[in-house]
């Protein structure tokens, strides 16, 4: 059995783990509250923008959607969007794992937001093209860099982590470039629309749709950054909160084990009492 001076360490320790734990599991939940708030503002702007830009009269293969310089030596783009360090599980695990059943490094380059990603990466090996740390949710969000690096590919698809719920996170792609020009041509019937032939332009209409658009995959690969910040908080809250009840379950078992070795200490510091005694008498009577 060990000695209760070594038992009685160990549970300081784990006493400060538990403490450590808690502190960051309430960081996590205010996180979440307030993420979840920009989430949520933020699809509704981007919903606000779309119902302007549907109202204009262009022709979806003209535009973003066929961007015929937009041809990287015929290659597709994965961005993949994960943490800037680790305490959020296994999240961003599950994230290159889903990406890696898609990826072709002969077809397909990889574009990382989050260190956490880009070492989940560099570990296994795998080579990508482009590291940006991920833009604080705190501040506004600036995707001009990453916008700027991936608009050379005709294909950009995003990988990401969606909140499903506080115990629920999801991995979840989109394609960009194909889910803009699904819409174009879904909404290209819609009724009220604004054309060159009964409206003045200026600049023109083209150019007009064409920085709307670019508008609006700011604001969707912002979104998804944000659902991606969102995920890993809950999931960095469910982590601490498993991790926290864990530490209060060992301390428990510490606490029965330094008991049980102060009360065998005791009674073997009792039985030298005894033992010392008994000598002690035995000697007495001897000397008589």
């Amino acid at each position: 059995m060990r000695r209760a001076s070594t038992v009685e360490k160990e549970t300081i320790q784990i006493t400060t783990i538990e403490d450590l734990t808690g502190v960051f599991e309430s960081i996590a939940s205010t996180q979440v509250a307030k993420v979840k708030n920009k989430v949520e503002l933020s699809g509704e702007f981007f919903q606000l923008l779309w119902s302007r830009y549907r109202s204009i009269r262009v022709d979806p293969k003209t535009q973003i959607t066929n961007r015929g310089g937009a041809d990287k030596n015929g290659k597709n783009a994965f961005v993949i969007i994960s943490a800037e360090a680790g305490l959020s599980g296994d999240i961003d695990l599950r994230l290159i794992e889903t990406m890696m059943q898609n990826y072709d490094a002969k077809t397909t380059d990889i574009i990382v937001l989050g260190s956490h990603g880009a070492n989940q990466l560099t570990q296994r090996g795998i080579h990508f093209e482009r590291f940006f740390q991920v833009p604080e949710t705190d501040k506004y969000i600036d995707v001009s860099p990453v916008i700027k690096a991936v608009m050379p590919y005709s294909n950009i698809v995003v990988y990401y982590e969606e909140y499903v719920s506080l115990g629920v996170q999801e991995i979840k792609s989109i394609d960009l470039i194909s889910s803009m020009k699904s819409l174009s041509e879904t909404d290209a019937t819609e009724t009220d629309i604004m054309t060159a032939a009964d409206t003045i332009f200026e600049p023109s209409l083209d150019e007009i749709a064409e920085r709307m658009e670019m508008t609006m995959m700011t604001i969707a690969l912002s979104q998804t950054i944000l659902e991606s910040s969102l995920a890993q908080a809950a999931s960095r809250f469910n982590s601490m909160a498993v991790a926290k009840k864990r530490a209060t379950e060992l301390l428990v078992d510490y606490h029965l084990e330094f008991h049980r070795a102060k009360r065998s200490e005791s009674d073997r510091r009792l039985r030298e009492v005894m033992i010392s005694i008994k000598k002690k008498k035995a000697h007495a009577r001897g000397a008589r």
